[in-house]
């Protein structure tokens, strides 16, 4: 039971037997008192003078003396008008320290198969373009999000849907087949996702050039795109695919390897993965079915040219198209299709879609329409709406080809930390494949601490430089704190010097020590919060306040140097926990714990 609870607990039993009433829990609210007041945790008594008929004060000095009492940790207490500080005892802290240090799991709890299952989906990239800066955040969002879940009692299924299918899939393959060569990602040395890229970017180029020659022969802009050939030669294809013309299926099953094997390289750079994929090549018929079954049943209309329909304004929302005219599904009928796939193999407690927040509405009708259509989660399923990522020179553009390629930033990161890093002068002595690997490490947790620590639901702009700095609200430097805790008990070993693995009761705390083993075990608190609010932003910044305080604590206080044992076993506990919990934070999504750079002390 947490602390947190204790206080809970104790706090209802002094209602019932000072006041007579029986609280709900709700009703309490306990939290960590103010860094301006003294105590540690906060009862707020306002709420209870209904209960009590007495002031504040005199509330708050009942309740005090009732929890004291109870509870034999409780060292003192103090009223500020309407909240009780209840301050607790030096050797509960240095108790709770030690518990943490020999807790493997600390903050993280236990799944097991009675758990409940929450499907988290991620990703989902077109196979016409490689992956980019935008597809970068949604990644490692998602992929945080699956590990928070997890840390949270979830069972946990990590799923992408491949947008294989569509008229932008054609641009490519038209491109390729008209201007390509038989080029492939072997002769041209291109990884294929790149290669198949470069021809939709040539298609949309080719395009605004017909375009262009078309509007110099007199035609409006809106007359030449319907003049257009090439458009027509797509559209023409497309129609081919959903045929099944052999000749297409073939080309679009070759292309759409190659693009595959890009998207694992760089999911594996990347150090996202999943445990199911599905592909809207596959999941659109299931969903045209399952429309044509809700027709059938009266939970759609059907209007005079053949389309078919969802009538949500009882909702307060319009009417939403699920069929074309024609019998072709949109983007809400191969969700639809994917839902009834994976209800099929899973059984779902909680569905979470991580995608941007310029398809709210969309999810919004999504959920709706499953509701209507039975699935169990349809209308508690979680939207997690994010913002867009931008550079610092603006928006990114697929068709034009200036976005920002995941690849190519990853690489980016690695150049700039090694640059750095030989001009701090950090690796010195380390083998060539030793420092790569730091590089690599050092220049992927600050991408993803810098996308990671801010508000999933806020725009960002991603600065790569001011990313990787080795100093203020980075991941390099979280990751270096944590190099240096593993400095120190390296060196610990080298001095031979022994740590008895916990913290002596009895030793008195400084404010830095205190503040340190406070946000120490204030870890699952954290993790529990950032479950509940479904940001992984919470967990970031608190590694980093930790990681602050800690340096804080370092700097002003001897560790190995330190000739008290007693005090020196206590200052090692902290070491140890803080960088437990920063790599435990690996687990948790954030990617933040360091390289064994050989610091000093």
């Amino acid at each position: 039971m947490t602390i947190e609870q204790q206080l809970r607990n104790a706090a209802l039993d002094a209602v019932k037997a000072l006041y007579g009433a029986d609280l709900e829990e709700k009703m309490l609210q306990v939290q960590l008192t103010r860094k301006d007041q003294n105590g540690d945790f906060t009862i707020v008594v306002f709420p209870l003078l209904k209960v009590s008929r007495k002031k504040p004060e005199e509330t708050g000095e009942e309740m005090g003396r009732f929890i004291q009492e109870k509870i034999a940790f409780i060292e003192s207490f103090e009223v500020v008008k309407g909240f009780l500080n209840l301050r607790l005892s030096v050797d509960y802290w240095l108790e709770a320290l030690n518990a943490v240090a020999k807790d493997e799991r600390h903050g993280f709890q236990e799944v097991n198969d009675a758990s409940p299952l929450m499907m988290i989906e991620y990703s989902s990239p077109n196979t016409n373009k490689p992956l980019h800066l935008g597809h970068i955040r949604n990644n490692l969002l998602g992929f945080s999000l699956s590990r928070i879940a997890e840390a949270t009692g979830y069972k946990v299924v990590k799923t992408n849907i491949v947008n294989d299918r569509g008229i932008h899939i054609c641009k490519s393959m038209l491109a390729w087949q008209k201007w390509g060569k038989g080029a492939t990602p072997e002769s041209t040395g291109k990884k294929g996702d790149h290669l198949v890229g470069d021809f939709y970017v040539l298609f949309d180029q080719e395009y605004k050039k017909e375009l262009s020659q078309l509007q110099a022969k007199g035609a409006t802009k809106e007359a030449a795109e319907k003049q257009s050939q090439l458009m027509a030669e797509a559209r023409q294809m497309l129609l081919k695919w959903e045929a099944g013309d052999k000749d297409v299926v073939e080309m679009w099953e070759m292309m759409n390897q190659w693009v595959y094997a890009g998207f694992d390289v760089t999911y594996k750079n990347l150090g996202v993965d999943f445990d199911q994929i599905y592909y809207e090549s596959q999941t659109y018929s299931e969903g045209r079915d399952m429309v044509l079954k809700g027709l059938d049943k009266g939970l759609f209309f059907r209007k005079d040219d053949g389309s078919v329909w969802a009538d949500l304004s009882s909702n307060g929302l319009d009417e939403k198209l699920l069929l074309r005219s024609d019998g072709t599904s949109v983007y809400m009928t191969q969700d639809i299709g994917t839902a009834k796939l994976r209800f099929d193999d899973y059984s779902i407690n909680k569905m979470v879609y991580v995608v941007g927040n310029e398809q709210d509405y969309h999810f919004r009708v999504l959920s709706i329409v499953l509701d209507r259509l039975g699935f169990e989660w349809g209308k508690d399923l979680v939207h997690f709406s994010y913002g867009m990522v931008e550079l610092p020179e603006g928006k990114m553009k697929s068709r034009e080809g200036t976005v920002v390629d995941a690849d190519d930033l990853m690489q980016e990161m690695i150049n700039t930390a090694r640059d750095m890093s030989k001009e701090l002068g950090k690796l010195e002595g380390y083998t060539e494949e030793e420092a790569e690997a730091v590089y690599s490490m050092v220049a992927l947790g600050a991408l993803k601490y810098f996308i990671l620590k801010v508000d999933p639901r806020k725009n960002m702009t991603f600065n790569p430089q001011e990313s990787i700095d080795f100093n203020g609200n980075t991941g390099p430097f979280i990751q270096y704190t944590h190099a240096r805790i593993r400095s120190i008990f390296r060196k610990a070993d080298e001095k031979g010097i022994a740590w008895s693995g916990a913290a002596p009761l009895g030793v008195s705390l400084n404010e830095k020590e205190s503040n340190l083993v406070k946000s120490i075990v204030n870890f699952p608190n954290v993790v529990k919060e950032a479950g509940a609010a479904f940001s992984p932003a919470i967990i970031a910044n608190y590694i980093y306040d930790l990681a602050k305080e800690y340096n804080q604590f370092y700097h002003d206080n001897p560790i190995l140097f330190e000739e008290n044992q007693v005090i020196r076993d206590m200052r090692l506990t902290l070491c140890y926990s803080v960088g437990e919990i920063i790599k435990r934070d690996v687990a948790v999504g954030c990617r933040c714990a360091g390289p064994d750079v050989r610091v000093g002390l």
